[in-house]
């Protein structure tokens, strides 16, 4: 399989399995992703995602070019609704992503970096969108999600040298949360998913979709807004069972309703 998908405690695996391609992502592999986060969507059992590549080379060096039909070059010509992977520009998955960065983030690997909440990098990663290097434009999220993220100027150096960066650079640039020692990898995410689980589903689904549909209000549009996700979390039961745990100072038990 070209994409590895798991759910266990709560927690989604999803892993790019094409080392041999460094990750790169073809048409098929890109049908598969948008599959599985559609299943994500309308699962009930899951409370993080956590996205990474196969091998210890690299996270996804973007499409897969080499040695593939003209279609297929159309196909990556063209600006995907949901961005590259199905994820970049994703507004419908209300479930956190964290992003486990243990190689090569280039191109629409790193335009998949950007559509995740959440970046753990290993210190040899390297991000970087190479496209106009090679006659092309980072358009599967890329020129829109970078300069919104982070300082015009910043968002610009990438866009437009071509070159890669490092993880502390990323860092300081504030798109990475943390940098650790790749043997410390899996050590870090597991710490982070453990922290999102530990909170209420319905409240995860909420905060993310309040997110997702209110980046283009005005504070006082986005404060009035009540999404659907956001409704449900405040008459759930789950609401309750935070306050009396917190007042019974014991760990809460959610039920996701």
């Amino acid at each position: 399989m070209s994409v590895e998908f798991s759910v266990s405690n709560r927690v989604a695996r999803v892993t790019l399995n094409r080392p041999e391609r460094l990750n790169a992502v073809d048409v098929a592999t890109e049908r598969e992703l948008d599959r599985i986060w559609r299943e994500i969507e309308q699962r009930d059992d899951v409370s993080c995602v956590v996205l990474t590549g196969a091998g210890s080379k690299a996270f996804s060096t973007g499409a897969d070019l080499k040695g593939v039909e003209k279609s297929s070059i159309d196909y990556w010509a063209e600006a995907p609704i949901d961005g590259f992977g199905g994820l970049a520009l994703r507004r419908s998955l209300d479930v956190p992503v964290i992003a486990r960065v243990n190689g090569y983030a280039l191109g629409g690997g790193f335009e998949m970096v950007l559509g995740c909440d959440i970046v753990i990098a290993a210190e040899t990663a390297k991000f970087g969108l190479p496209e106009a290097r090679v006659g092309r434009m980072p358009l599967a999220g890329g020129m829109v999600l970078l300069q919104r993220k982070i300082p015009f100027n910043r968002a610009m150096a990438v866009l437009m040298t071509g070159r890669q960066f490092t993880a502390g650079e990323m860092f300081d640039f504030g798109i990475v949360n943390e940098i650790v020692p790749a043997e410390q990898l899996d050590e870090a995410v597991e710490r982070w998913t453990m922290e999102i689980v530990a909170c209420a589903p319905l409240s995860l689904r909420a905060i993310k979709q309040t997110v997702n549909r209110t980046g283009h209000l005005s504070p006082a549009e986005a404060q009035a807004l009540r999404t659907p996700a956001l409704v449900r979390a405040l008459k759930s039961e789950d609401a309750l069972e935070g306050v009396a745990a917190f007042q019974q100072k014991r760990a809460p038990v959610w039920r996701g309703r």
